[in-house]
């Protein structure tokens, strides 16, 4: 029997849950006759593989009052996560996406308008289940995901930047076009610059900032956090608040599906951050951890074993450059 989860874990999550639906492999969405069903978004895939790797960690969020609802959270638990932070909404319901994958490449069909979590606002961080979580926290992680999906919520993720911490702050850009058309980008540039840690794609930093240069990526920032910037299948590289910088090449992977490494990237990367590990474990663990989640079809994986993991954070760079993570 499991044991009771923490109700102050170290780490705390804040953002939306969503229910993904995968229709089969190279059916058209219109013509998918059943769906596997699996839980997704951006924040509570980050705080399932930091739990999976030992962190004690919460999700706060709002969830419909729903099924959906209920499978997000029973699925979460299952996987180590603290959920005693999360609000039932009675009225809105949970949000849900379908995934499409057809001609090796996948899409993502969003129904999210209206949802529970579209609804945190300010006040949803002075419940008090949220504040004794926050206070006790060592590392708060959210994303621009959270910041985009409605006005209440960017003012509630800026708060969250905003007040007194004791916790280092992580965001992860997770630029999405879609959710920010006809709106001001400039609360999330906020959000980013009040960060500790800011964790951001090449791809989208181009995108969104108009540079993928680190330097000018942290000059951009107030060179006050870690930014770590991640070139997909290539490097991961950190530039310190005090100019140092560390890159680690990604491994090579035999890729399943795309979707959800880079979330498994900072869970992997902010594990290694509160366990205190050198820089250039913190990326390796976090390219371990996005191989895992590259080599199955979900949005997270069960991280390689540990054996496995311990031998790779310390092995030569040589070693490193030769390793394949295959299909299990």
């Amino acid at each position: 029997m499991r044991e009771p989860l923490p109700e102050t874990p170290a780490a705390v999550c804040v953002g939306e849950a969503m229910i993904m639906l995968a229709g089969e492999t190279g059916v058209p969405l219109a013509d998918v006759e059943s769906f596997r069903r699996s839980v997704g978004g951006a924040e509570c895939n980050v705080a399932g593989g930091l739990a999976a790797l030992g962190i004690a960690t919460g999700w706060i969020s709002r969830l419909g009052d729903d099924g959906f609802g209920a499978h997000v959270l029973r699925d979460l638990q299952g996987r180590g996560v603290e959920v005693g932070g999360v609000e039932l909404d009675p009225d809105r319901p949970t949000a849900l996406y379908a995934k499409e994958s057809r001609d090796g490449r996948t899409r993502m069909h969003y129904y999210r308008t209206g949802s529970a979590a579209a609804a945190m606002d300010p006040a949803f961080l002075d419940r008090p289940a949220v504040q004794k979580r926050l206070a006790n926290a060592e590392l708060v992680h959210t994303t621009g995901i959270t910041v985009a999906i409605s006005d209440s919520a960017a003012q509630m993720v800026e708060q969250l930047a905003a007040q007194p911490r004791n916790y280092l702050l992580s965001v992860d850009l997770n630029w999405r076009p879609v959710l920010w058309r006809d709106k001001d980008p400039e609360p999330l540039w906020r959000v980013l610059r009040a960060a500790d840690v800011v964790l951001i794609g090449a791809d989208e930093a181009l995108v969104f900032a108009g540079t993928n240069d680190p330097a000018e990526l942290h000059e951009r920032l107030g060179r006050g956090c870690t930014l770590v910037v991640k070139n997909d299948a290539h490097t991961a590289l950190v530039l310190e608040p005090d100019g140092r910088r560390t890159e680690v090449p990604a491994l090579t992977v035999d890729v399943v599906e795309p979707v959800g490494a880079g979330d498994a990237f900072a869970a992997g990367f902010l594990a290694g951050t509160l366990q205190g590990l050198p820089m250039k474990q913190r990326l390796r663990l976090g390219h371990l951890n996005a191989a895992a989640v590259l080599t199955v079809p979900e949005d997270h994986a069960a991280p390689l074993e540990l054996g496995v993991r311990e031998r790779l954070l310390t092995c030569s760079d040589e070693e490193w450059a030769a390793t394949k993570v295959g299909v299990a």
